[in-house]
């Protein structure tokens, strides 16, 4: 995208006023997207984004600038006006670039791109063929397909040249079951990072039924009761708990301005004994997954919590010099629009020894909370308020029948002690991550884990 001499002269221009680092990220991005309203396209987007940002370092301040204009005139003024934000002696010394290649875990078989349009709404069409079909309670069904590939540059006053290339698709459905003038709604949102040989994998018929499922179960359904009781929460989107209430609290971004609950705490029990908490960004075509990251640090397995004690952050580079740390792979941003920060790729409490059946069976009366909706998290207390899409009612070590409406409600720290049992099955679910860097895709997940009491809103005593 740029060449190495114009690389080194923009470099040579940040520094030129006293920064100490500096770095350039250029990217050039395709996308396309698609929206399905009960089996009519009602519009498809195909767009090519392309742009260089350039940041400046002096200690722990920072400056951040992009433009879309690449000429050498433009970015070299550019520059030197992000440069003019850090006033100081000149920094610029000799600047050899290493080129670093890029061991590529995410192996693409089917370029969307070389993908006719046609083929694309075929697998909608499907999509919604299958929840449209699955009960005549179905009212509205909306499917939307995505896929990006983006290409970007990363060099730093450090030498580092590097580059990659990233490939993603995925397929949303959303279904509307009606009953009377009551609606309930179901969501399935598979994605991978890899090309349009996901279909291989996930049956657009049986995404759209799931999603159909869901909103039909509980349109059916009686009330949840409310009150404070144990919880079973489903493996897969279960962990999106776990990844707004407690995840964002280890990211560097908050950890490094202690507004985290868990700034200073390394080496203390944070969690239950049973939970293990893990980021990595390398697991290969996972839907948050990366070569490196936006900063071009290879991505990698990051143990967060281990049975139950804090072992370590996500860390990015500015946040890493604030922190004295070390960066962990974890810098990512949606654009060149945007400065990068540290942020979750695949983020999950790993596997335990239970099964699914012995975590019901030992729950005398509670909710089994299969799938999980929307809700709103306070990042500095860890406050949050989670709806339970599809959820049903235990007694008696037994699940007895489904309810609708129930809120899980608390603390994301204190929800962490009171796991007390953690199934076999660990699954992660897709979803996209938004912070002060933008919107990410990001895997949440977990296995069926129980935690032992925790606030469920609903009706006082169901219905």
């Amino acid at each position: 995208m740029l060449s190495e001499k114009l690389i080194a002269e923009v470099l040579h221009a940040a520094l030129s006023t006293g920064g100490d680092f500096a770095e350039i990220f250029a990217e050039d991005t395709y996308n396309t997207s698609i929206n399905m309203i009960n089996g009519i396209v009602e519009d498809g987007i195909q767009g090519r984004d392309h742009g260089v940002g350039i940041r400046i370092f002096q200690g722990v301040r920072s400056v951040y600038a992009y433009t879309n204009d690449l000429t050498p005139a433009n970015l070299i003024r550019v520059a030197k006006e992000a440069a003019a934000a850090l006033p100081g002696a000149s920094s610029v010394q000799t600047l050899v670039l290493n080129r670093c290649a890029v061991d590529n875990m995410h192996l693409i078989k089917i370029r969307p791109s070389d993908v006719p349009q046609a083929r694309k709404v075929e697998v909608m069409r499907e999509a919604h063929t299958g929840a449209q079909g699955y009960d005549q309670q179905i009212s509205q069904v909306t499917v939307r397909y995505l896929d990006t590939e983006q290409n970007i540059l990363i060099a730093n006053s450090e030498g580092l040249l590097t580059g990659d290339r990233r490939v993603r698709t995925r397929l949303a459905v959303q279904a509307i079951a009606t009953k009377g003038n009551e609606k309930q709604s179901g969501f399935y949102g598979p994605g991978r990072h890899m090309g349009f040989e996901m279909f291989d994998l996930i049956n657009p018929r049986e995404a759209g039924a799931r999603a159909a499922k869901i909103a039909v179960t509980m349109i059916n359904a009686d009330y949840a009761p409310s009150g404070r009781y144990p919880v079973v929460i489903h493996n897969e989107f279960g962990g999106v708990i776990f990844h707004e209430a407690c995840g964002h609290g280890l990211e560097a971004t908050s950890v490094a301005k202690g507004t985290s609950v868990f700034a200073g705490r390394i080496g203390e029990k944070v969690a239950s004994d049973v939970v293990t908490a893990v980021d990595d960004g390398s697991i290969p075509n996972a839907w948050g997954s990366q070569n490196i990251d936006d900063e071009g640090t290879p991505t990698r397995r990051n143990v967060l919590i281990e049975n139950g004690i804090l072992k370590g952050y996500m860390v990015d580079k500015l946040n890493g010099r604030r922190m004295g740390m070390e960066p962990t792979g974890n810098s990512r941003r949606q654009s060149y629009k945007f400065a990068p920060t540290s942020r979750m790729t695949n983020t999950f409490i790993e596997a335990g020894e239970s099964t699914v059946e012995e975590i019901i069976k030992n729950t005398e009366k509670g909710l089994f909370a299969k799938s999980m909706g929307g809700g709103s998290v306070n990042p500095a207390t860890g406050e949050f308020n989670f709806a339970v899409m599809e959820g049903y009612l235990i007694e008696n070590g037994e699940i007895v029948k489904p309810v609708r409406g129930a809120t899980l409600i608390g603390k994301g720290h204190e929800i962490l002690m009171k796991i007390d049992m953690v199934a076999n099955n660990l699954a992660r679910g897709q979803g996209m991550c938004g912070s002060i860097s933008g919107s990410i895709p990001a895997d949440v997940g977990q296995p069926t884990i129980r935690v032992s009491e925790i606030t469920v809103g609903g009706r006082e005593g169901g219905n």
